[in-house]
């Protein structure tokens, strides 16, 4: 008697025998999470210890939007200093799907945007900036990143790789997304870095570290920085459309003080020595806008694949049909409240 298991043996031996190559299962396809992992930037984090604003260093650390242990934003500011806050290494991630590419958004939580002198510049609280990658679906496991495009407060800057087939489109190229080795696995990973104080975020090295600084790798687990130039510290990712996540959230008028601007006041010392301190002056990536651009508010996260058309040239286009993107499920509410939402600057 022939089972199915006995055919198959049968079959391969005899391709075997033929000297014909035998065909692999096919891979799994690596699950949004891996893909958020594989491609999580090595992120440089400039730290400024000065001024009592700095915490010594820790305004400039990442971490979650509930480090406090609440999910109050205009507590932030405040917590930020106290002793029983956790500052370990978090950032947030959500993935969008074609079926020609992948669009992984990420975004760096700051307590605090902060100054150290008294001169024009304001601060406040909470400090949400970020990047979005596109990575071309070419039949490998985690396919081909061709570009990025990041946020550097009310501006986005385009990035691509080198050797990418992806040049300026509507806005030019802004410079070359370099990689780097992480010592917590076996990919290349792109590299980011944030400026201190406004956390304004770019490819490394249009940002640099400058003195002390936080090197950040991506990782499954969370630590926090041993001083503020510590060169090893491993991030850990947080899913935006998770279950009790910053999506799920995202009419808590506690976090959100309106469509994707994390509530934030003046209390705990936010502006004092210094020019002023603004409210409600932090984004989410749903939130997130550059006003001189042609896309529309939050559209780098909600419908990254239209925004990639407008910023690259890309050789056969890209497909803007989503498999697989939570954001556009509420895409017209998104859109008729960014016609109202006021301006947000960061």
């Amino acid at each position: 008697m022939f089972t199915r298991s006995t055919v198959a043996a049968a079959a391969t031996a005899a391709l075997a025998a033929v000297g014909l190559a035998v065909p692999s299962p096919a891979a799994a396809a690596p699950s949004r999470a891996q893909l958020a992992l594989r491609w999580a930037p090595i992120h440089h984090q400039d730290v400024d210890a000065t001024g009592t604003h700095a915490l010594g260093g820790r305004a400039d650390y990442i971490t979650r939007v509930d480090f406090d242990g609440d999910l109050n934003g205009r507590n932030n500011w405040d917590n930020a200093g106290q002793s029983g806050a956790s500052l370990a290494a978090h950032a947030y991630y959500s993935v969008a799907e074609t079926s020609s590419h992948w669009y992984i958004t990420y975004l760096f939580f700051h307590p605090r945007d902060w100054v150290d002198h008294p001169f024009f510049e304001t601060e406040h609280e909470n400090d949400g900036e970020g990047i979005m990658l596109a990575v071309e679906r070419d039949g490998s496991e985690y396919g081909v990143l061709r570009g990025a495009v990041s946020v550097a407060h009310t501006n986005f800057y385009s990035f691509t790789p080198a050797g990418s087939s992806w040049t300026s489109g509507r806005e030019s190229v802004d410079g070359t997304l370099t990689f780097a080795a992480s010592p917590h696995d076996s990919f290349s990973h792109p590299v980011t870095a944030q400026e201190p104080q406004g956390h304004g975020l770019k490819a490394h090295p249009q940002y640099a570290i400058n003195g002390d600084g936080v090197i950040y790798y991506p990782s499954t687990v969370a630590e926090t920085p041993s001083s503020g130039n510590d060169r090893d510290v491993r991030y850990q990712l947080v899913d935006i459309f998770a279950a009790g996540g910053l999506w799920a959230e995202r009419n808590n008028t506690g976090l959100f003080a309106n469509l994707g601007t994390f509530a934030g006041d003046t209390s705990g010392g936010c502006g004092t020595g210094t020019f002023g301190c603004g409210t409600n002056s932090a984004n989410a990536p749903w939130g997130w806008d550059d006003g001189d651009d042609l896309p529309g508010r939050g559209e780098i996260a909600t419908n990254p694949a239209k925004l990639s058309a407008e910023y690259f040239a890309i050789p056969g286009g890209v497909s803007r049909t989503y498999t697989y993107n939570p954001y556009s499920g509420a895409a017209a509410a998104l859109e008729a409240a960014a016609k109202t939402a006021p301006r947000v600057v960061d």
